[in-house]
């Protein structure tokens, strides 16, 4: 089966239109929706007193209709009463200034405070709820750290000291791995340790990346400490792959039963983007089936320019996470909201009603759900891996770079997006994770990498792999110290090549085989290496080197067109698409262990094409069994 559905907020309407609900969902083909979000005001209006006869009925409507419940435990936005109770609970940004109460996540992740309060409306909720037929999954939390996934407050302090010890177990070895010596920055009691609050200027980058992962750890041990109440129903929460980078993903993966994540379109090419976010849960899942958790119906409600979706782009973007390994098909929300912050974000069931294009799209998805019901359990296969490493982005973001227009979130994005419109699908990987079941690896941006991720490339490649590195890659170890000798560092040897000094470029570089090359150029030497492009001066742009059983190549810039290269290194590697399609028609395979297999052809253009002699209407999407 799959799953179809999205937030139900009953307490949101008079209880006279839960009914209504659940006849409509019915309509809908809707066969699991997720209740209890955002309820902690309603389930304990005030402390220490609860209400849940009127969940009760929620819950056993539900059961009565046949319509699932991953039930949510309401720890993402604290009621009233805990932020005027307890204010010292409640977030501080690193100016010093105390967030409060009126939003959500209105609190601080390392408050004790907040994860007593937390924790007995979790427990409360899971003694009453774990064995209700209606409840299949658990919902911990909402979107963690979307909001205040870093809190600068007096407890975070004294929680990162306490992370640190554990960590470094000396200053003297922390003073070592921070570089204390620069600026009279060395430590001499730990007490003397604050989060990065703003300071007169740059702020220490070691400093800056250790409270990055203090504080995304923070939001995992939060989510494992709810998630030990809750029982053996299986428990995820719900990510924000590709959009939110404040917390290591990785991290929360192993901690979850079961991938989730929200995705909302973004960007010049969304659908680009969408891929991105796919990708990323699959890999977190480790190739296996993830959940959509939320995405929406047409216009969100927090953009500068909040686009309705055209007809028929409702179906297209639901399929095509589908097609990238989804089992379940959700949506925020099933009823849109009157009131509130979310009012003008769409839903399944919109203001207007059911005589509405989206209410008929949302019907036509289930149908078309239940009919696509054997995909489930299916699985995609990818023969390249993207290197993802949250730990090199943080280092990475740090304003005491070459350059502010080396993004590595965009870079990263942009590999993935030349891979896209070859056709191929991609995993993503962390350097250390096993990389022998690809033929292809790329590392589009990965700044920071630790000697086990860096011997495991290359032990990729000399088993008879293809890598293709980027610019500023390899350059410094897991406590952001440059690693000495020559750039590109941990991969100097790999790659064939040292690089003296790095370029920024204020405009566009040509290169000698009419491509051009920006933001970033570098003066590169090689050792072992050969130039498959150069610059106009005749320094290595694109480098090819042998290394054992296969071969490392290297940008010292980003090319303004990657298409060309990547289309090489993918030939090279014996890479191919899952079906040949004109470009903006994405492909991507779905397949059972028994062989059945499931193309997924989703028409990105105007005109009608045609794939493996099926036609894929302009728009739309044509899925082709075999």
């Amino acid at each position: 089966m799959i799953v179809y559905g999205g937030d139900w907020n009953p307490e949101q309407w008079p209880e006279e239109t839960w009914s209504e609900d659940v006849v409509l969902m019915r309509e809908a083909g809707v066969t699991r929706v997720s209740v209890g979000i955002f309820s902690w005001s309603h389930l304990e209006p005030e402390e220490g007193r609860y209400d849940f006869a009127w969940f009760d009925r929620v819950l056993d409507l539900l059961g009565e209709h046949g319509i699932e419940a991953c039930l949510a435990t309401p720890t993402a936005a604290p009621p009233p009463w805990f932020g005027h109770t307890y204010p010292e609970a409640l977030p501080v940004d690193r100016d010093g200034r105390r967030l409060h109460h009126g939003s959500r996540q209105g609190f601080c992740p390392s408050s004790p405070i907040y994860r007593d309060r937390a924790l007995r409306i979790a427990e409360k909720v899971a003694d009453r709820y774990r064995d209700h037929e209606a409840v299949v999954m658990w919902h911990v939390h909402n979107e963690y750290g979307c909001h205040n996934a870093r809190c600068y407050c007096d407890a975070s302090a004294e929680a990162f000291r306490a992370w640190l010890c554990e960590r470094y177990q000396s200053l003297e070895t922390l003073n070592d791995a921070w570089g204390t010596a620069f600026w009279s920055q060395r430590y001499s009691d730990w007490a003397q340790i604050l989060p990065p609050r703003a300071t007169p200027t740059l702020t220490n980058p070691a400093h800056e990346l250790d409270f990055k992962r203090f504080s995304s750890d923070a939001l995992v041990s939060l989510y494992r400490a709810e998630r030990a109440l809750l029982g053996p129903k299986p428990a995820t929460t719900n990510l924000m792959t590709g959009a939110h980078w404040d917390m290591d993903c990785w991290s929360f993966a192993e901690a979850v039963d079961v991938v989730a994540t929200d995705h909302y379109l973004i960007g010049e090419h969304p659908h680009e983007d969408l891929a991105f976010a796919a990708d990323y849960a699959r890999s977190l899942n480790g190739g296996r089936p993830w959940l959509l958790m939320e995405h929406s119906t047409s216009a969100v409600n927090w953009q500068g320019l909040n686009l309705a979706k055209d007809p028929g782009e409702l179906r297209r973007n639901s399929l095509a996470h589908l097609a990238r390994g989804a089992d379940a098909i959700m949506f925020f929300q099933w009823r849109q909201s009157r009131a509130g912050a979310e009012k003008w974000h769409s839903a399944m069931l919109p203001h207007a009603g059911t005589d509405t294009k989206t209410w008929r799209e949302v019907v036509a998805l289930g149908a078309e759900l239940e009919s696509l019901r054997d995909v489930s359990g299916s699985t995609v296969a990818a023969d390249v891996a993207i290197l993802l490493d949250h730990d090199s982005v943080w280092a990475q973001d740090h304003p005491a770079q070459p350059t502010d227009r080396l993004k590595p979130v965009e870079v990263i994005k942009e590999w993935h997006a030349a891979l896209w419109r070859a056709g191929i699908t991609c995993d993503l990987a962390r350097p250390e994770h096993d990389l022998s079941g690809y033929r292809l690896v790329v590392a589009p941006s990965l700044y920071l990498v630790s000697d086990e991720g860096a011997a495991n490339l290359e032990s990729f490649v000399a088993a008879g792999g293809v890598a293709l590195v980027g610019p500023y890659s390899g350059i410094v170890d897991p406590h952001d110290r440059v690693r000495l000798g020559g750039y590109p560092g941990a991969f100097r040897d790999l790659l064939g090549v040292s690089v003296e000094e790095f370029f920024p470029l204020t405009e566009p570089i040509a290169l000698a085989g009419g491509g051009v090359g920006r933001i970033w150029s570098e003066q590169a030497r090689l050792t072992t290496a050969k130039a498959l492009d150069t610059y106009r001066d005749g320094r290595p742009a694109w480098t090819r080197n042998e290394w054992g059983g296969g071969t490392a190549h290297y940008l010292t810039t980003l090319p303004a067109d990657l298409f060309p290269i990547m289309a090489r290194v993918c030939e090279e590697a014996g890479v191919t698409p899952a079906a040949q399609a004109p470009p903006g028609v994405e492909v991507v395979r779905r397949t059972h262990p028994d062989g059945r297999s499931y193309l997924f052809a989703i028409n990105h253009t105007d005109e009608d094409a045609v794939v493996e002699k099926a036609v894929v209407p302009a728009g739309a999407v044509t899925v082709i069994r075999t």
